[in-house]
């Protein structure tokens, strides 16, 4: 077993390649092989939002706080609100962030295969972005 106590992983600033505007994470679980699940607390500061990206083998979202948006590839902008849960399957382009004007906080859990959680693409466009939920 492992125990890790409240505070004792420091929370870290996401990484501009992969994410516009503020994001932060906090670990909650990356469990050694043959495991090869990834969970994380992402907290999206108003704005910001991950670059397009896919999973290989899927990812689930639960929205804690705040309001933010969802994009899969080809269809409308989707507002997600606490309470939440989003299923993501694998290979599935998408994007997901904080709203124009409100934080939002959201756990995220994935598997890896082969060592790979995520494939990172293209940033989101401002246009892209900016539209409204349901267009």
């Amino acid at each position: 077993m492992q125990h890790f106590k409240a505070g004792s992983r420091p929370t870290k600033k996401a990484s501009g390649d992969y994410f516009t505007g503020t994001v932060w994470q906090d670990p909650i679980v990356e469990a050694p092989e043959p495991a090869r699940i990834r969970g994380l607390r992402v907290t999206f500061e108003p704005g910001a939002r991950t670059a397009w990206h896919s999973h290989p083998l899927g990812q689930t979202l639960v929205v804690v706080s705040g309001v933010g948006r969802f994009q899969t590839d080809g269809e409308p902008v989707v507002e997600i609100k606490p309470g939440d849960v989003i299923w993501i399957p694998p290979h599935e382009k998408h994007w997901h962030g904080a709203a124009p004007g409100t934080m939002m906080c959201h756990l995220a859990f994935q598997e890896s295969l082969d060592g790979t959680h995520a494939t990172w693409l293209e940033q989101v466009s401002d246009e892209d972005y900016l539209r409204e939920p349901g267009k």
